[in-house]
């Protein structure tokens, strides 16, 4: 007498759960890689407002500065608004920071973002120039 199946078969389960699997090898990278594009953004934004407040500082004070609390920070290094980034400044191309400076952000050790490799860091100048390193280089920004 043959017995009406009701449910699924072992086999049935395993093809499931191997296309399932499948699925997520393809997925999971890709959203790894969009995530990291998006936090980004927190970099450029700290970036940004750094630019903006060292301008006003020049003009203020007839020099840049490496020390991110005379900006108005609480703290030098930066740490960007998401917490993946820290923000610090140096002396730009021509050596001195009287006349020139380059905002550096970098990922924060214990952050998600420290295994970004497509941009390591990024950066940007007193000129404008916008840099960046990691595989993706200037398509960070």
């Amino acid at each position: 007498m043959a017995r009406k199946g009701r449910g699924f078969t072992l086999v049935e389960m395993a093809v499931v759960v191997a296309i399932v699997g499948i699925l997520a090898a393809v997925a999971y990278p890709a959203y790894l890689s969009q995530t990291q594009k998006a936090r980004r953004s927190d970099a450029k934004t700290a970036l940004m407002d750094a630019v903006s407040r060292q301008e006003q500082f020049i003009l203020d004070h007839g020099t840049y500065t490496t020390d991110m609390t005379e900006l108005g920070y609480a703290a030098d290094p930066l740490v960007s608004q998401d917490g993946y980034y820290t923000v610090d400044a140096a002396a730009g191309a021509c050596g001195a920071i009287l006349t020139c400076y380059t905002l550096t952000a970098t990922p924060v050790a214990a952050q998600p973002q420290s295994k970004d490799t497509q941009c390591t860091s990024l950066a940007v100048a007193s000129t404008g120039a916008r840099t960046a390193t990691g595989t993706l280089g200037a398509g960070c920004w």
